[in-house]
């Protein structure tokens, strides 16, 4: 379309050949020479300053122009040029008359514009492409203010037809060359599909480009890279005793940290050595942290009380200055948790207990006694602590035993109501124990309901036995 002094725009016919090389991946220069039919008109004609109704240009500009590909590592990539040049023409009116000779003229040519390249293959791709042609102010035979321009369009096919050793076909930041000597495709920019070029791989991490997981650690090096910012050259970035792939899939542990709960035990000595957990400080919960257990106190940082005396280990050595590694301290023949319970001195061997329960046997079970909850709910009673007591003493003096705290009640209402009021007043009691130091892997409970009974539910003697909390001593 051209946009002249005259005032009707026209559309005319145009095409070009360029020949151009690819300096980098982002720049390429060439020459182009094309063939443009320019065509005007005015309405109405002034006589003496345009005395033409109708010019055309029979145009052929030739120049350098330099091309910029905005996005050169796709297949779908959008450019920019830009060039200078000359443009030889002649004019003819509308009666096929030379304006004013069949001689051609010159002007200046500044091509400019956008386009859209998409690769059909290595060797082709189609173009669309966007410009403005600029050109002195004489081309119309009337010089007025600005230059003299058009607008393009046009639609084509590029071929490449030439290649060499030193191109970058997959803009990976590899030559041919060297993608050839290293066995990686030169077609494809990322060849193991590890999410790195093989051109980062080789000349930025060190890394095999033929390898998906270089250090074989179980994690790609693309993720090792963008995702965890751990070492692809590394199977442990830590020094912690575990690989990265472990870390980050199984353990959840963090990968650039040997210490990830900073309780100053290395995550691999936590999972291998001591089974503890690297996530927390304080793995059993019992307030000493892993390593004042493990290198410190000489406890089990995985039991809350490691010597099963119904003390935790952080009450023995904070509360209490009692030997954690030993039930019976002052060794008078009763546990220190016993002996905290009836307010007697753990570290005393010659003060007496209030009573002194006897040591169970597996397969023994024991009624408390005096155990009572709230009507219709399992919130204990006051009175229900005495009885308490003595179930976590003989908790106490039988370290070796676990228990199954078993919850009836009288035969009044639904069944299956009962056995589950029956089994939350059983939990309650446990919660009650391992409030007091029992460690709660030696409770199980189970809710019983109205059976079993000890006595007749037709009295409210009866009916108040059969309401009861039982300990189930095993192994």
């Amino acid at each position: 379309m051209w946009i002249n002094d005259l005032n009707q725009r026209k559309i005319g016919v145009n095409g070009e050949v360029m020949l151009r090389y690819g300096i980098d991946r982002y720049f390429a220069a060439g020459i182009v020479v094309a063939y443009e039919d320019l065509r005007s008109g005015q309405d109405p004609v002034f006589p003496k300053e345009l005395p033409n109704d109708f010019l055309r240009l029979n145009a052929i500009p030739v120049s350098l122009v330099g091309w910029i590909n905005l996005f050169p590592k796709r297949n779908n990539s959008p450019y920019v040029y830009a060039g200078l040049g000359l443009m030889f023409f002649n004019r003819l009116n509308g009666s096929g008359d030379f304006v004013p000779s069949s001689k051609f003229n010159s002007s200046f040519y500044v091509p400019v514009g956008l386009g859209f390249e998409a690769f059909q293959s290595e060797k082709l791709s189609l173009i669309v492409d966007f410009g403005m042609r600029f050109t002195n102010d004489e081309t119309d035979a009337f010089s007025f203010n600005n230059p003299d321009s058009y607008a393009t369009v046009k639609a084509g096919i590029n071929f490449y037809f030439d290649r060499s050793d030193s191109d970058d076909e997959d803009n990976d930041g590899l030559t041919s060359d060297e993608e050839r000597k290293l066995g990686t495709n030169p077609q494809v920019a990322d060849t193991d599909k590890d999410g790195l070029e093989d051109g980062e791989e080789v000349k930025r991490y060190n890394s095999d480009p033929l390898k998906v997981d270089t250090d074989d650690d179980g994690i790609t090096d693309g993720e090792e890279v963008f995702k965890f910012k751990t070492d692809l050259l590394r199977s442990d970035t830590d020094n912690d005793g575990i690989t990265d792939g472990e870390e980050v899939l199984k353990y959840n542990t963090n990968p650039l940290n040997p210490d990830t709960d900073a309780d100053s035990l290395s995550d691999g000595n936590e999972i291998f050595t001591y089974n503890t957990d690297p996530l927390k400080v304080d793995t059993d919960g019992d307030g000493l942290s892993d390593w004042d257990e493990v290198m410190t106190y000489k406890t089990d940082p995985r039991s809350g009380d490691t010597d099963a005396d119904g003390l935790t280990d952080a009450q023995e050595v904070r509360e209490f200055k009692t030997n954690p590694l030993k039930a019976d301290t002052d060794g008078d023949g009763l546990n220190d948790g016993a002996e905290v319970s009836q307010k007697l001195d753990p570290l005393n061997p010659k003060d007496e207990p209030v009573k002194r329960p006897s040591r169970v046997e597996k397969g023994t079970s024991i009624v408390l006694k005096g155990v009572n909850f709230a009507s219709g709910s399992a919130t204990l009673t006051r009175s229900s602590r005495t009885a308490l007591e003595d179930g976590f003493i003989s908790l106490v003096l039988n370290p070796e035993l676990n228990v199954e705290i078993a919850g009836y009640t009288d035969n009044a209402g639904d069944p299956e109501v009962n056995r589950e009021l029956s089994l939350r007043r059983a939990y309650a009691v446990k919660s009650w124990l391992v409030k007091l130091g029992i460690p709660a892997r030696r409770m199980t409970t189970v809710g019983m309901g109205e059976r079993d009974p000890i006595a007749s539910n037709n009295t409210p003697e009866g009916r108040a036995q059969n309401r009861r909390i039982e300990f189930h001593f095993i192994k």
